[in-house]
């Protein structure tokens, strides 16, 4: 059995920032949608892009104090919904992975919808078989490095090739975080990311 010998990277986004709003860097992006089962549900391209996190206020109540007073506060917190501003349009989503490609950045073709395909057939259980649908597509990686792209459950849902491959936590953004792919930008929403060699894989 193929198995992945060495991820180098791998971080899950349900909390890497905590933010509120901030606009994409980079040229015009293509937005897709997926669910926590890897399903894409939605694509859109805009050339400015916005994402707001919402902020939701809880009110709390502490109990009476001695002289009869009533004793209670609030606190704010970010929600789950997420605002996204597509060239003036508005989506709110909660709860769905969010992938943004910059122009000119494709990922490897036809991965997605194998691995979807794979799920379904129930192959894609395990990092074992992950290994196996990426080791597949070994000879399409013409680059040194690889990132894989996962939704919330664990399923692959898109694969990215480039000779340098660059991660940081944009604060702005609410739980997003930005990858460079040979100087081409890649922000993914609540997703888990591997970064491996290409070599890793046996």
């Amino acid at each position: 059995m193929a198995v992945l010998v060495v991820a180098v990277l791998m971080c899950s986004l349900g909390g890497c920032s905590d933010s509120e709003s901030g606009w994409l860097e980079g040229r015009a992006f293509t937005m897709r949608a997926y669910s926590n089962t890897g399903e894409l549900t939605l694509t859109s391209h805009a050339e400015k892009i916005g994402l707001d996190g919402n902020v939701t206020t809880d009110s709390r109540y502490y109990g009476i104090g001695t002289n009869g007073s009533v004793s209670s506060g609030s606190t704010d917190s970010l929600s789950s919904v997420i605002t996204v501003t597509l060239d003036g349009r508005e989506l709110d989503s909660c709860g769905d992975t969010l992938i943004f490609t910059e122009d000119g950045l494709e990922p490897v073709k036809d991965f997605a919808a194998d691995a979807l395909k794979s799920q379904d057939t129930g192959k894609t259980t395990g990092t074992g078989s992950t290994s196996q649908l990426l080791n597949r597509y070994k000879d399409s990686f013409a680059k040194k490095h690889v990132v894989v792209i996962k939704s919330q459950m664990g399923t692959p849902i898109e694969v990215f090739n480039g000779d340098t491959i660059k991660w940081d936590i944009d604060d702005n953004l609410p739980k997003t975080t930005r990858l460079m792919v040979d100087g081409k930008t890649l922000y993914i929403h609540r997703a888990n990311f591997q970064i491996l060699d290409k070599d890793s894989l046996q």
